[in-house]
């Protein structure tokens, strides 16, 4: 079986079936169908997520158990009889996990074992260990002092630009540069790197057409090469960072460290970017939260949570049962898949009086879920906040009269909430 046969097979046991599944569904009227593959691109506030409300807690619809409830979103990611969803779980047919291991591409995908994003324990616990310290409190709040070097810098270079792109110019190129200072990567490739994470980001989508994901695998291949490289150089020669701890771990295998080495540069950046996107596209479409962080400058930190909680980066994840699971008065079968919208609980009434209104001054915005819970928090939550903040702040700061030069060009994707591109005209007030 050549590479790109087992390539076209893996697409179509792990999106080309699933993408039939939900358009047939979605035509149905079903709403996780219409919230995977309709034109909504909110889906905190869609309609759909109120159809799932109406239908209780933790209905079944599409072969799946959904909840867009907070309590229950919260209980089950921190809920050890739940695991991450991976291609190969045991509930799937055995012919179809036969099949997938046959075409198993031995790439580092996001989406796919042995990322850490989709292991449990205790692979994961080994995993996270050995990465766990540079991305803690203290070393991040190290990073301060950087962040705002490089915001400064990148803010001055918009002003010979007449019509800067605030997504290329600033909101990727920040936080590309900094994952790329954590992980001791050269300073001329971010190109290279955001060029990689634009092409691996749909891989964490479900139902992707074969074209992208094609395009995916090749970008992999190239990631996988370029990692093999500079992790042996470092197995020689290591330095006191991240990516030296991986390649000279005893406990990992190589594939296991490339794997988690990719990990890290794509997480360290695609979120923040969609992150920044979303929050300079709420600021200015509300003048006076933007009036009121200019006022009070230490309310930038909660207008990050407000922006993380009314319109996350992030809208939906999944956990599968392990062992029989009693939920909310539902019973949940060991092998269930159950689907955990992030934007619904995010804007939970329950937990968020008024949910629709975006307020930075809203006193519980950091209860949201954006970055997960439990076990599989993202690990660069802190370093994302603080991105957000120094950046934002910085930002509006320097150009206070920015507005948007038309409608920001939305990315095509459906669970990673970003814009593609976002023409902006500036002033200097």
């Amino acid at each position: 079986m050549t590479m790109l046969t087992r390539a076209w097979t893996r697409w179509l046991l792990t999106h080309g079936l699933l993408r039939t599944y939900l358009q047939c569904s979605a035509h149905l009227g079903d709403p996780l169908g219409q919230i995977a593959v309709g034109p909504d691109r909110l889906l905190g506030s869609s309609p759909y997520i109120e159809q799932i409300r109406r239908r209780g807690r933790i209905p079944k619809m599409s072969g799946a158990r959904v909840t867009a409830d907070y309590e229950l979103c919260r209980l089950i990611l921190r809920d050890r009889r739940f695991g991450v969803v991976t291609p190969n779980h045991p509930a799937l047919p055995k012919p179809v996990r036969w099949m997938l291991t046959k075409t198993d591409l031995g790439l580092p995908n996001l989406s796919e074992p042995p990322s850490m994003l989709v292991t449990d324990p205790p692979d994961h616990t080994r995993y996270r260990r050995l990465v766990g310290q540079a991305f803690g409190p203290k070393a991040i709040a190290m990073l301060a002092e950087r962040i705002a070097e490089v915001a400064d810098d990148l803010l001055e270079r918009l002003r010979s630009k007449p019509r800067p792109d605030l997504i290329a110019d600033f909101s990727a190129q920040l936080p590309v540069t900094i994952i790329a200072e954590i992980l001791g990567l050269p300073g001329d490739m971010s190109s290279t790197l955001l060029k990689w994470g634009d092409s691996g980001a749909p891989l964490l989508e479900r139902g992707v057409p074969w074209s992208t994901y094609r395009h995916a695998i090749e970008d992999l291949a190239e990631v996988e090469r370029y990692f093999e490289r500079y992790l042996d150089g470092l197995t020689t020669q290591p330095r006191d960072d991240v990516l030296s701890t991986l390649a000279t771990s005893d406990e990992l295998t190589r594939r296991e460290q490339i794997a988690n080495a990719t990990l890290l540069l794509d997480a360290g950046f695609l979120t923040t970017v969609n992150m920044l996107g979303n929050g300079i596209v709420l600021l200015t479409s509300h003048p006076d939260q933007l009036e009121l962080c200019a006022a009070r400058p230490e309310l930038w930190p909660n207008a990050v949570e407000e922006i993380l909680r009314y319109d996350g980066p992030v809208r939906m994840t999944g956990r599968v049962a392990n062992c029989d699971a009693d939920i909310a008065d539902q019973h949940i079968a060991s092998g269930s898949l159950v689907l955990l919208s992030l934007a619904g609980a995010n804007n939970d009434p329950a937990v968020f009086p008024d949910p629709q209104q975006f307020d930075i001054t809203r006193d519980n915005a950091a209860e949201h879920l954006s970055f997960g819970s439990g076990i599989h928090g993202c690990l660069g939550a802190r370093l994302a906040r603080l991105e957000g903040a120094v950046a934002l702040r910085a930002l509006f700061d320097r150009y206070p009269d920015l507005s948007l030069d038309g409608p920001p060009i939305p990315h095509p994707l459906r669970n990673l909430h970003a814009y593609r591109s976002m023409p902006a005209l500036l002033s200097t007030g």
